[in-house]
């Protein structure tokens, strides 16, 4: 068990419990998950963590097939800027390894950026706080319990 599936246990939301063996030399730890588990890479979402000045964060939430647009995300959250968070800083601030960091069940709750292509599935994947653990859930629980902005904030590659 972990935060994230506690938190959508204590939720009472619909969820699906995805594990696959991790590779460590992966590149990628999202599309090491959607290849591992024949997975369209448009529904599986990556969790990053942005810096706000001076001292704030919040969580970005986009398809591993596409990148962070930041000058997007500064918008959604009403900032001027917004530069990725040093991955020590997240590691500490969430309660999770990177490759592991879930938007679901962190130790503090951050501001929150859904990327609006979510709304286009059933259901999407996301971390379920560890590495080879993913969470299968409906973007509206997701934005919900994350409390996200929904916007447009990836670009594809």
């Amino acid at each position: 068990m972990t935060p994230a599936i506690d938190a959508a246990k204590r939720a009472g939301i619909a969820f699906h419990i995805h594990e696959y063996r991790h590779d460590p030399t992966a590149e990628s730890y999202g599309e090491e998950a959607a290849a591992a588990l024949g997975i369209d890479a448009n529904r599986v979402f990556k969790t990053l963590l942005v810096a706000i000045a001076p001292a704030g964060l919040a969580v970005a939430m986009v398809p591993v097939n596409g990148m962070l647009n930041l000058k997007s995300v500064a918008k959604a959250l009403k900032v001027k800027k917004v530069e990725m968070a040093d991955p020590n800083v997240a590691e500490r601030t969430t309660g999770y390894v990177v490759g592991g960091i879930s938007p679901l069940g962190q130790k503090k709750r951050l501001p929150a950026v859904l990327d609006e292509t979510a709304l286009e599935f059933a259901g999407v994947w996301v971390s379920a706080g560890r590495r080879g653990l993913e969470i299968e859930l409906s973007p509206g629980d997701l934005a919900a319990l994350t409390s996200a902005v929904v916007a447009p904030i990836a670009a594809r590659r």
